[in-house]
């Protein structure tokens, strides 16, 4: 049986032998180009789209490739612009303080007689019963109560609380502050004082007295609290009243209390106590 089995094997492959030959032998002298050609045909196409696929295989190989490569490229991109934009805030800020401490310098510069300490400002504490804040320089930096505090828009308060590293500071406009002043052109007195409100108001001005909207209010010195000839404000508007024995006048700060985050300390200043000549 397996002898069969293997001399059918034999005959087979010499039968295939055969016609591979005759095929061949056919092909050669051209005899089989018509069925060659029409089976060239469906098998080119097959072909055809074998082609296309292997093509848009290898496309989105490429662009998943290139996708990736952006991907990276962009993480890169969005690191460096954090990067940046943090340098650009603090280069911001920077610019920002070297500008206030700036204007803080050349006011200092023109008030040759007196002496100043530049102090950052660390806590506010603003309302209709108390307007203060604290600044970070203390009894190390030479600050004590009474001390005036300015900006170059003109005054801001005064010390009233003192520790080792940081002070409190009055506002001008706090309701209990209160500051001898005089109008520039007329040179008239009177005393500036702050209201619930955060305004300030111009009171016990002579009724005599010429009060112009925009005229300027400097301190007068008289009290001995302020030092003379610092700009408190300007006048806004002015109320004289009929029987009244003074006229009044609202009083414009170009301080910006709200915003304020450095300031001047005038450390040559020493209030003077003249209740004994009272």
């Amino acid at each position: 049986m397996r002898r069969n089995w293997r001399a059918n094997r034999v005959i087979f492959l010499l039968v295939c032998l055969s016609v591979c030959l005759v095929l061949l032998a056919a092909s050669v002298s051209g005899a089989t180009a018509p069925l060659e050609g029409t089976a060239a045909t469906p098998m080119n196409y097959l072909a055809g789209i074998f082609t296309d696929i292997t093509r848009q295989t290898n496309s989105f190989v490429s662009d998943l490739t290139e996708i990736q490569s952006l991907r990276a490229r962009n993480a890169e991109l969005e690191e460096a612009l954090a990067r940046y934009q943090t340098e650009l805030v603090e280069l911001r800020e920077i610019n920002n303080d070297y500008r206030r401490i700036s204007e803080l310098v050349e006011y200092a510069s023109t008030a040759r007689d007196q002496e100043h300490l530049v102090a950052e400002v660390i806590s506010y504490d603003q309302n209709a019963l108390m307007r203060t804040m604290v600044i970070n320089r203390g009894v190390r930096h030479g600050v004590a109560r009474g001390m005036p505090v300015v900006t170059g828009q003109g005054l801001v308060g005064r010390i009233t609380d003192v520790t080792a590293n940081a002070a409190r500071v009055m506002l001008v406009t706090d309701p209990n502050s209160n500051v001898n002043a005089r109008l520039q052109t007329s040179r008239a007195q009177g005393r500036v004082e702050g209201q619930l409100t955060g305004n300030l108001r111009m009171m016990w001005i002579p009724l005599e007295a010429e009060v112009q909207v925009g005229d300027v209010v400097l301190t007068s010195g008289l009290g001995g609290n302020f030092p003379p000839d610092i700009q408190i404000g300007q006048v806004e508007s002015r109320q004289r009243e009929e029987f009244a024995l003074n006229q009044q006048a609202e009083v414009r700060s170009l301080v910006d209390f709200d915003n304020l985050e450095f300031v001047l300390v005038i450390t040559s200043f020493q209030p003077i106590d003249v209740s004994a000549f009272e």
